[in-house]
């Protein structure tokens, strides 16, 4: 499994320049199994939801499906849809045959107002791609461990994408890592760059084995990053030879 990771400069509300963007990346991460991208990597963090938000059988998430099977690799990043008169802040994973796994974000950023925005997901969405399982989740879900406890090690990989400011970028640095060793997988945190209306985003988008090493350091300017093939069989091996997961404390969500 390779993962190529979008550390992106969004522009803000211009999705025209924001997918745009996208098809060259994907382009460039073709010889990737899974590209990632930003959270809202169409608009940047907007609250302006009834003006931008888009459909899930309109032209942007076609264009997706586009990109995805033209270059042969899925993608995974979050866009706001809007769907029966609610708007959601929506992780889309989208496989080159055209399926779509969608997670809705469950832990909403209140001090950002996007809980009187966006409707809040109820589910924890595990994605089976290529014979690895990954857990899908947006941004702030990063600083809630129990919802992504991995129960007898239901998912190989973690992924979070971001609009995580520059000025909480050390909360980010720290709980990425914790989040990897605690659930024995591998780690792709994956920000955006620039400013916004809000301030400095922070980039530092990592990808991080199941002990917390870092593969990549995407530090904070704009690129892509592309990881050499990550090993199921090492994976296997850790858990095997330290089986914390048989340890681990077992929660019901209400």
């Amino acid at each position: 499994m390779r993962i190529a990771i979008a550390q992106m400069d969004l522009a803000w509300c211009d999705e025209a320049t924001n997918l745009a963007k996208v098809a060259e990346l994907a382009e460039k991460a073709s010889e990737a199994d899974l590209l990632v991208l930003p959270e809202m990597f169409t608009t940047g963090f907007c609250m302006e939801a009834e003006k931008w938000a888009v459909t899930m059988d309109g032209a942007t998430v076609e264009r997706l499906k586009a990109i995805s099977a033209q270059y042969d690799l899925a993608l995974y990043g979050s866009v706001m849809i809007k769907e029966e008169g609610r708007f959601y802040n929506r992780g889309l994973f989208i496989t080159p045959d055209g399926t779509i796994h969608s997670y809705d974000k469950h832990h909403l950023f209140s001090p950002g107002a996007e809980a009187g925005t966006y409707t809040a997901g109820e589910e924890r969405v595990v994605v089976a791609y290529k014979g690895w399982n990954f857990c899908l989740q947006v941004c702030y879900d990063l600083r809630f461990p129990v919802f992504v406890r991995n129960v007898d090690n239901g998912y190989d990989v973690l992924l979070y994408v971001a609009n995580w400011a520059e000025s909480r970028i050390s909360s980010w640095q720290r709980l990425l890592p914790a989040r990897a060793v605690e659930n024995m997988a591998y780690v792709c945190g994956v920000n955006r760059v620039g400013s916004d209306i809000y301030g400095l985003q922070g980039g530092s988008s990592v990808l991080l084995d199941p002990i917390g090493n870092c593969l990549i350091d995407c530090g904070k300017e704009e690129g892509l990053f592309i990881s050499e093939d990550l090993s199921k069989d090492r994976l296997n091996r850790l858990r095997e030879k330290f089986p914390v997961y048989k340890d681990a404390d077992r929660f019901t969500l209400c």
